[in-house]
């Protein structure tokens, strides 16, 4: 599957009217649940860039750059809508594998991490808190992933990535502040005056 995008000119002036291109070469509005699915995915990937470019000492750097690659893969499966019939390797589709190592990771990360006793406030190092953001774009794409499975057949391996990929930012933001001890954490009630 290597080799199969080849881009010789960036802009082609075809989406001036609204509409984008599929993987299968269908045109649809490029406000399309579908296109809002892959592109939710798009920014996920950004902002593992932005965690990359300013904190390149985070925690379980490579990894990262496996998830932007498999984010990738994410957006293909996404872009191309299932065919009647497609046989097996025919187009590019999220594995199970690729979430089950987005679990062996969340296992490795989290053996050294002490149980919460209380939600976690979004911040602490500057890798955390990219980190945390990174995390809440990925549910905002997961949710957007679903909501196209309300109007089309999707690979059900892409949603499940996507619920495994925020669990594993969520671990990865608490190893990236000093394993949970700089977590700061939600007090409920705390500032209220009556």
């Amino acid at each position: 599957m290597t080799g199969m995008v080849y881009l010789s000119r960036i802009y082609t002036k075809a989406g001036d009217g609204g509409e984008t291109g599929l993987g299968d070469g269908r045109r649809v509005p490029k406000d399309h649940a579908r296109v809002e699915a892959f592109g939710q995915v798009d920014e996920l990937n950004a902002v593992l860039g932005l965690v990359a470019a300013y904190c390149p000492d985070s925690p379980d750097a490579a990894f990262l750059r496996t998830v932007q690659n498999d984010l990738f893969d994410v957006g293909a499966d996404l872009c191309v809508p299932a065919a009647e019939g497609e046989q097996p390797g025919q187009c590019l589709r999220v594995t199970a594998a690729q979430p089950e190592r987005l679990e062996q990771a969340i296992d490795r990360l989290n053996e050294n991490l002490s149980p919460l006793r209380s939600f976690i406030l979004p911040g602490g190092s500057p890798a955390a808190a990219w980190l945390h953001l990174a995390r809440t774009v990925c549910r905002r794409a997961e949710r957007a992933v679903v909501s196209l499975t309300h109007a089309e057949a999707i690979n059900p391996q892409a949603v499940i990535y996507l619920n495994r990929l925020s669990d594993y930012l969520f671990v990865l933001a608490r190893v990236a502040n000093a394993n949970g001890a700089g977590d700061v954490l939600w007090v409920p009630g705390q500032n209220r005056t009556s």
